[in-house]
């Protein structure tokens, strides 16, 4: 069994932030625990734009508070993300996460597992992990 707060996740490894300041993520479950996915507490900045394309990963994100924007690149259709909404890119999207009059709090899952300490490459993805 695998019990963690996330206290013991802040300052550590697995307490990454954006180099730019538009998000950060405390990466409670990571691939190192053999889950098969990965679980992120993330902070989406308030007013800010990310150009994000998870190319490797399947990744649903449950907002728990705040709000903010989703736009599909592929089909030009913005959605809104308030509290209680959950998205899921299914087909490696390609999309811009944008920050509301708020801060977002989200829940992420990605599949494959993040090993825990990737930020964003030049195309918005994190990298594939061949191990």
């Amino acid at each position: 069994m695998i019990v963690r707060k996330l206290n013991e996740i802040k300052n550590t490894e697995n307490d990454v932030s954006d180099p730019h300041g538009h998000w950060m993520s405390r990466r409670l479950i990571t691939k190192k625990d053999g889950m098969g996915f990965s679980v992120n507490d993330t902070i989406i900045k308030a007013g800010t734009e990310t150009p994000i394309w998870y190319k490797n990963h399947l990744e649903a994100v449950y907002c728990v508070s705040g709000n903010g924007s989703i736009e599909d690149l592929a089909t030009g259709i913005t959605h809104s993300i308030t509290a209680g909404t959950l998205y899921a890119l299914n087909n490696n999207d390609r999309h811009i996460l944008r920050g509301g009059s708020e801060d977002m709090h989200m829940v992420c899952v990605f599949y494959p597992p993040l090993r825990g300490n990737e930020v964003h490459d030049e195309d918005g993805s994190y990298p594939a992990d061949n191990d």
